[in-house]
């Protein structure tokens, strides 16, 4: 009987840890307007707001970049390519999280400015990273923080394609980087007549 009762209360406790635990993740209801997505999401207010006392980058810079990035879905990922048409095989990068940080891109930040617990699929830990990738790019490319269509092609790019200038010839990176640079007018706007605590 008490060992039936124990199993019970455990089984419940598990389900109350997964259910908050999924709600933790939950995308946004309303990602085109910032002030529904920062009211949804509480803490993620001030966490964007850290990275950007820490690296200069516009909040609404750098919630543009992860709209484009990734939507706000936490464990996001690029989409497998088939083999043959059916069978699942390799994703195109290996980009994943908030900010589609790839693998080596993700480890630089560990070392020079994250803490070893940081995880791509934690918006505090991904919004930190995409300030200091602005940052990084602002000190080496010369940017401005305040320029969100260069520095979104210097994110997609990395630093090396983009001192080569290839995004020049790619009329669909060109489109996607004014889209970006849109998105973060229309969150600057929107931040402009909200209430953030």
């Amino acid at each position: 009987m008490i060992a039936q009762q124990l199993r019970n209360r455990l089984s419940w406790l598990f389900l109350l840890v997964l259910a908050l635990a999924s709600c933790a993740t939950l995308t946004p209801k309303n990602t085109e307007n910032i002030c529904a997505t920062f009211q949804e999401n509480e803490d993620w207010y001030a966490d964007a707001k850290e990275s950007y006392e820490k690296w200069g980058v516009p909040i609404y810079i750098q919630m543009a970049i992860m709209h484009q990035e990734s939507h706000f879905v936490a464990d996001a990922r690029p989409p497998r390519t088939w083999l043959l048409g059916f069978i699942p095989w390799f994703r195109p990068s290996s980009a994943y999280g908030y900010a589609q940080a790839l693998d080596g891109t993700w480890d630089h930040y560990i070392d020079n400015a994250g803490s070893w617990w940081a995880d791509r699929d934690d918006f505090s830990d991904a919004v930190d990273f995409i300030g200091w990738y602005s940052y990084s790019n602002h000190l080496k490319l010369g940017i401005p923080k305040s320029d969100t269509r260069n520095l979104y092609l210097a994110y997609h790019e990395g630093q090396r394609g983009y001192q080569r200038k290839a995004y020049l010839k790619n009329g669909p990176l060109n489109r996607v980087a004014d889209k970006v640079a849109n998105r973060a007018k229309e969150f600057q706007r929107q931040l402009s007549t909200c209430k953030m605590n």
